[in-house]
């Protein structure tokens, strides 16, 4: 099933018949066997229709639908209505750690980089101001930038500072990366939390064309402000993901009455 890379679907005839994996259901079966799969072919690829896969795993197409089904519920392939199903391309996922976006996509093995859209000196403005600390009309230098992964759109990003605690960067040419970086080594301003907020949104004509999905398409909106050791406000700044490549996941943990030690124990038997 695998194609060449980039290249259309496979064709076959082949049968690989699917039989129920212990008490799995066939649909489960194939959804497992379709998985390992797909993960050998590029990403917006077009995968068989449902009848061919159905002829070639010798099941019925009902089979096949629900296997499809749990995949798109999944993320790992998407429908176009009069096109077929087509293999998703992988979503990176946001951990709770605080991290700039080049070392969250370093992390990941992925090449961050970086397309500078404005980089100037403005009034804070209420929101900001409030985000800051500060007053409205204080100077705050602002960059927007484009944060690609692999060379592919993944953000927009645009950061606030107090231009009275970052003198002179607006003169720098390196803000192409970690911007985290720059504010520990040369301001001596280190972040240790953030506290963030995230949105489900829509993107409009121009941030959509930016990220390179149409107009209209699922994003994230992240309001981000990041603390010092001190517990100051240093940074504020709002990001737009693209849904369909970025997903953020969390490890929660149920707290449980103080006249209670824990967890119920299991029985023993």
């Amino acid at each position: 099933m695998t194609p060449a890379p980039g290249g259309p679907p496979e064709r076959t005839d082949e049968r690989q018949p699917v039989g129920e994996y212990g008490r799995l259901p066939k649909h489960e079966t194939l959804r497992r066997r379709l998985r390992r799969e797909i993960g050998h072919r590029e990403p917006h690829s077009l995968l068989p229709t449902e009848r061919e896969l159905a002829v070639r795993y010798q099941v019925s197409r009902s089979t096949v639908r629900q296997a499809l089904d749990a995949l798109a519920e999944a993320g790992a392939v998407y429908r176009v209505h009069g096109a077929g199903t087509f293999v998703a391309a992988p979503t990176i996922s946001k951990s709770h750690l605080l991290t700039s976006f080049t070392e969250d996509m370093q992390a990941r093995g992925l090449q961050a980089g970086t397309r500078i859209l404005a980089f100037d000196e403005t009034e804070a403005g209420r929101r900001t101001a409030e985000d800051l600390g500060t007053e409205p009309t204080e100077k705050v230098t602002r960059l927007v930038r484009l944060r690609t992964a692999d060379a592919r759109p993944m953000c927009l990003e645009t950061a606030h500072l107090r231009s009275a605690r970052v003198p002179g960067l607006l003169a720098r040419d390196d803000l192409d990366g970690s911007l985290y970086r720059i504010l520990e080594r040369e301001y001596g301003l280190h972040l240790v939390r953030a506290e963030q907020a995230w949105t489900a949104v829509t993107l409009d004509e121009r941030s959509a064309a930016l990220l390179g999905v149409p107009s209209g398409s699922a994003a994230f909106h992240v309001r981000r402000v990041g603390m010092d050791e001190r517990d100051r406000p240093q940074e504020a700044t709002t990001s737009l993901y693209r849904a369909d490549r970025y997903d953020v996941r969390l490890t929660v943990r149920r707290t449980y009455p103080r006249d209670r030690s824990g967890p119920p124990r299991r029985p023993h038997v």
